[in-house]
């Protein structure tokens, strides 16, 4: 298996998690995700130790260095805006009486739904760096063969 195929099983992975982090929320159940958290890193160990491209010369250090800080300097633009966003409509969530609703006020989804949100943009991360790795690799002639 090559890197960037290795990222990106990676990424589905997180993605996979993320499923059942809801669903494990859903149902009120913490089993289902500590279950498929630890089945998760298994599979990324093993998958890991199948990759066949690892080899670390300068050329692949500067495009790991590369993908790695375009991925941050995308992604904290996209993280932040989207936090300073929740963090408004946090701000802006409704107060309802107790007594009205007998200990139960409604649920309110936007809280919630950010959170979901957040998770995704960080698995959203893994693909983004892929991309970057590609970018780079291409650039920087990675996956150029020499005629010697």
């Amino acid at each position: 298996m090559k890197k960037n195929s290795f990222y990106v099983l990676t990424g589905c992975i997180a993605l996979v998690l993320l499923a059942v982090f809801w669903y494990s929320v859903e149902i009120h159940n913490p089993i289902p995700i500590e279950i498929v958290f630890v089945a998760g890193i298994a599979v990324i160990y093993f998958a890991r130790r199948t990759v066949t491209d690892l080899i670390e010369d300068e050329r692949s250090a500067k495009i790991t260095e590369k993908a790695a800080l375009r991925t941050f300097q995308v992604f904290w633009v996209l993280f932040c805006a989207f936090s300073i966003g929740a963090v408004m409509q946090i701000l802006y969530i409704p107060t309802f009486p107790r007594d009205k609703f007998l200990d139960h006020p409604p649920e309110i989804l936007g809280p919630r739904l950010m959170g979901y949100v957040q998770l995704g943009l960080l698995c959203l991360m893994i693909f983004l760096y892929v991309a970057f790795r590609i970018y780079y690799a291409r650039k920087y002639g990675d996956w150029e063969t020499d005629e010697e």
